[in-house]
């Protein structure tokens, strides 16, 4: 393992980003579109993998969103990102999003969203290359990447199932 490949904790690259909604996002009910809540939720991730790995990373797959509330116009909307799991050159990095109206601090944080990203590190020719290890240092950071081994076992299964009915066709 060289220097650069040294473990790391998940709080080593953590980031949380936040926006306050306006108009221009809105869709046609007058809510946030999801998809810029998804944008913000990939530029986060983004960041994090970016710190884990130490250099480019880029997104491979989004594995899930799940919408859980509309966020508003004028919703101050914050991502919160962490590694979840870390293999050879691919990491699971989780997003949880959550808003605030603008005008009431007084008013609780309302989670509105989560969603796991796969990314890839990338060299400067754009080939994958090694990440360091995850190091988790708290119950939930192992329960989070516990979760993270089911998830790629999933998508390895489905992948790999697509792939045989697409040679038996």
């Amino acid at each position: 393992m060289t220097a650069d490949l040294i473990a790391r904790s998940p709080s080593y690259a953590r980031v949380s980003l936040a926006v306050m909604t306006s108009g221009r996002e809105a869709n046609l009910l007058g809510n946030i579109h999801g998809g810029e809540i998804m944008k913000l939720a990939d530029s986060t991730a983004g960041a994090v993998a970016q710190r884990h790995s130490g250099g480019p990373a880029v997104t491979a797959a989004m594995d899930e969103m799940a919408f859980l509330e509309p966020v508003h116009v004028g919703d101050i909307v914050r991502t919160l990102a962490q590694v979840n799991w870390a293999g050879r050159s691919s990491m699971e990095i989780g997003v949880r999003v959550e808003t605030q109206p603008w005008n009431d601090p007084s008013e609780r944080s309302l989670h509105v969203a989560s969603a796991y990203f796969v990314f890839v590190a990338v060299d400067a020719d754009g080939r994958a290359r090694e990440v360091p290890p995850l190091l988790p240092e708290t119950p939930d950071e192992l329960r989070r990447m516990r979760e993270a081994e089911i998830r790629r076992a999933h998508r390895l299964a489905k992948k790999e199932e697509i792939a045989t009915g697409r040679r038996t066709t």
